[in-house]
């Protein structure tokens, strides 16, 4: 725990994909206390049209085709203060990072029981006492 899903274009750097999880990886481990080693990524590229943005923006957002969509799924029970900090350690540190406007950082966060979830063996790590 935590899952990152990372969603970009595929005309991104090469490297980009790998400089955006590291800085994740980093604010997930200073903000919300995650545990070192917990890194789980998935990483998809996608081809012209299949991230869809509204072209007006949306809430006084606007996207360009350096859009990346971030999905994070995590435990429950961390408090707004935290996730706040998180979506702006997130933005900051990939703007710094790959030059991506902090408008084009989308983050989605999926809170899950901690049950909900299997390390491998067929086994729940997580499970209630």
């Amino acid at each position: 725990m935590p899952l990152i899903r990372i969603d970009l274009n595929r005309t991104a750097p090469p490297d980009r994909a790998r400089t955006v999880g590291d800085v994740v990886y980093a604010a997930l481990r200073a903000v919300a206390s995650v545990p070192e080693n917990d890194e789980f990524q998935i990483v998809t590229r996608h081809g012209a049209g299949e991230i869809v943005a509204p072209e007006a923006g949306y809430l006084g957002v606007t996207y360009t085709d350096d859009l990346v969509i971030i999905q994070i799924t995590w435990n429950a029970g961390r408090s707004v203060a935290v996730k706040r900090a998180l979506y702006r350690q997130i933005a900051d540190g990939i703007a710094a990072r790959t030059g991506i406007r902090r408008t084009d950082v989308f983050i989605n966060l999926v809170e899950v029981a901690k049950e909900n979830w299997s390390f491998g063996n067929g086994e729940m790590q997580y499970a209630p006492a």
